[in-house]
């Protein structure tokens, strides 16, 4: 293993699996080696505005106060480009060599001008298709501007990472916007009453001086010279028409681990987010298995690093520690308080700019986490996000009436990612300066696990099938195991149970003494759009409006029914659902092993709990709603 001999094996017994694994794979180990390359992380702030009718000193001094507002992403440095009425900004996070890499960036005469949030896993494969031009940072995020002059507006589907950028072309002022297929980073489009177009990794930057303003879609490529957006992202699944592959666990397993090793692309310090739930085990099995054999290694050392938060006692806790012990990482566990969360609520909305009860639920933890990771050092971490979208995690799977139905859901859930899943994974680290890569996200692992039948997902019981069954069985390996056999097939936990099931509850007691009955009986009136049903919905909601207080802002957030996380859509599924609105996985009745039940007569309990006094005028709400 020329150039990594050096590097020492202090990871324990996984380092050395992991060779036993690729000893006898000559084609997977030099696939290997030629992945492994550093790339400077840029997961920061980006601002744009073109067509400002104002090009003054007083405009210039007002696009860098606004841009400051995303300073939290890219605490490292700042920068600024104006060309007539245009400008781009950016707020940098700056992880090797300081003096190269900021941004905005060029090409070689600089009439290209663009501003990045994100990286770029392919990028030394499309320089060798770039060899004409001349590169001038190490940024793999350079590629753009060259990829742009060679092939037009055409190229994003070139890409292979997690992005959104704004490219401008000063020899006509034309310019284009595109954001990664999944919609992993965030960006925003708005509008200026001046006729000015706006770019923002966050709303806050633009919320003020836009009219209107939107999420940017993901997949999507806005172009001046056409005047509209339009889809530069079409996958096979995306139709949604039912895939025919049979289940092959070698092909998904291999799908898995290359999207793991892309992002063990650095050379910074980093780690992995453990919960001790599948998918963020699986995710460090991973990367402990073949980090020895990265540069990252060399620098860093092999042993890997997690992170794990929760209340004392909660699930998540326990369980990470022994995935961490099992797979040989030097685990981190972090403790908060249901007070400690409360108080925190209104700092993380600010930062994730939603009113999801949901999202918030499960930010909160991950927020008081990426603080006290990035007080480590560490800059970039692993995360499980994306997992139960794609193979039908969530526990409402189980009520699938038939394949078709199940796949339609996991594309919805999949095309809905950038609302949810991926806005708090991204701006709940970001807001500390934290970056975190979803392997399960890989463009080319979508399309492998989309692929799949789904009668191989279903949820079979018959069969001893449990959710996620087509990805346990693909890691359940008895010669080289990657994880103890009762973590693999540990029942699926939403992060915001799995931090400890008081925290939900504490969440809802909070909200009950916040919110009186009147409030609630009388929110169709205060917020006729995404009326909130529940007290703690319309406390969140509050705060949200305090922030935000403009009508585009509160359309960024989708509304309607949710059991479990599921869609509006799937509430069909079963007709109990509609009776028990809550996103959290312990309302999935009669499935979770941890449901809202607290004594043999679950059904008799569940009832007094849905029935209750707050629920009453919960009901009393979402039947004025329906027929308002």
């Amino acid at each position: 293993m020329k150039g990594w001999d050096n590097c020492s094996n202090s990871s324990g017994s996984s380092a050395y699996m992991a060779w036993d694994f690729i000893a006898g794979d000559d084609s997977f180990l030099s696939s290997l080696r030629r992945t492994f390359h550093s790339i400077t992380p840029a997961m920061c702030g980006i601002l744009a505005v073109f067509g400002c009718v104002d090009n003054s000193q007083a405009k210039r001094s007002r696009i860098i106060e606004l841009s400051r507002r995303l300073r939290h992403r890219g605490p490292d440095w700042s920068g600024l480009h104006c060309h007539q009425d245009c400008y781009l900004a950016h707020q940098r996070l700056a992880i090797v060599d300081p003096a190269s890499g900021d941004q905005p960036l060029y090409n070689e005469d600089k009439t290209i001008v663009v501003t990045v949030n994100g990286e770029i896993y392919n990028h030394k494969q499309l320089k060798e298709k770039l060899k004409a031009h001349q590169f001038r940072t190490g940024s793999d995020c350079e590629v753009i501007a060259h990829l742009y002059e060679d092939y037009g507006e055409d190229f994003v589907d070139m890409l292979d990472g997690m992005f959104s950028f704004v490219l401008l072309d000063t020899r006509d002022k034309s310019f284009i916007a595109a954001r990664d297929a999944i919609g992993i980073t965030p960006l925003y489009i708005g509008w200026g009453l001046d006729g000015s177009v706006w770019f923002a990794s966050e709303m806050k930057a633009l919320s003020d001086d836009c009219e209107r303003f939107m999420s940017f879609l993901p997949g999507h490529i806005y172009s001046s010279k056409e005047g509209g957006i339009r889809r530069w992202y079409n996958p096979p699944w995306y139709s949604e028409k039912i895939p025919s592959t049979p289940y092959d666990p070698k092909v998904l397993r291999e799908a898995f681990e290359k999207a793991v090793l892309k992002r063990l692309m650095t050379d910074v310090p980093f780690g992995v987010l453990l919960s001790g739930g599948l998918d963020s085990s699986l995710v460090a099995a991973v990367a402990a298995r073949y980090l020895a054999y990265s540069e990252a290694a060399c620098q860093w050392g092999s042993q890997l690093h997690t992170f794990c938060i929760g209340l004392m006692g909660s699930p998540d806790l326990k369980a990470a520690r022994e995935v961490a012990d099992y797979i040989g990482t030097r685990h981190h566990e972090f403790h908060f308080t249901v007070q400690e969360g409360i108080d925190a609520l209104e700092e993380v909305i600010y930062h994730i700019e939603t009113y999801d009860v949901t999202t918030i639920r499960a930010s909160t933890p991950m927020f008081l986490m990426s603080r006290k990771i990035k007080s480590l050092g560490v800059k970039m971490v692993l995360s499980g996000e994306g997992s139960d979208e794609i193979f039908g995690g969530y526990l409402y799977f189980h009520k699938a009436p038939n394949k078709r139905e199940f796949h339609e859901e996991t594309c919805r859930k999949i095309k809905g990612l950038h609302l949810y899943d991926c806005l708090r994974a991204n701006k709940s680290t970001s807001a500390w300066g934290l970056e975190a890569r979803v392997p399960f996200l890989d463009k080319e692992f979508i399309n492998v696990a989309m692929s799949i039948d789904p009668e191989w997902k279903m949820i079979r019981p018959d069969l001893g099938r449990i959710e996620k069954w087509v990805l346990r069985n693909a890691f359940d390996d008895d010669q080289k195991p990657y994880l103890p056999k009762h973590i693999l097939y540990r029942q699926k936990e939403q992060f915001s149970d799995g931090v400890g099931y008081s925290w939900i509850d504490g969440l809802k007691d909070h909200a009950e003494k916040q919110v009186t009955d009147a409030m609630l009986i009388n929110a169709s009136f205060i917020y006729p759009e995404n009326t909130p049903t529940t007290k703690e919905g319309y406390y969140y909601r509050g705060i949200f409006e305090k922030f935000f207080p403009k009508n585009a802002a509160r359309s960024t957030v989708p509304g309607g029914p949710s059991v479990a996380c599921s869609t509006a859509k799937a509430i069909e599924w079963d007709a109990a659902w509609s009776k028990n609105p809550d996103p959290s996985g312990r309302a999935a009745l009669g499935i979770h092993a941890s449901a809202y039940e607290e004594s043999a007569d679950a059904d008799a309990n569940a009832m007094d709990l849905i029935d209750g006094p707050s629920r009453k005028i919960e009901k009393g709400v979402e039947e004025k709603i329906a027929t308002a």
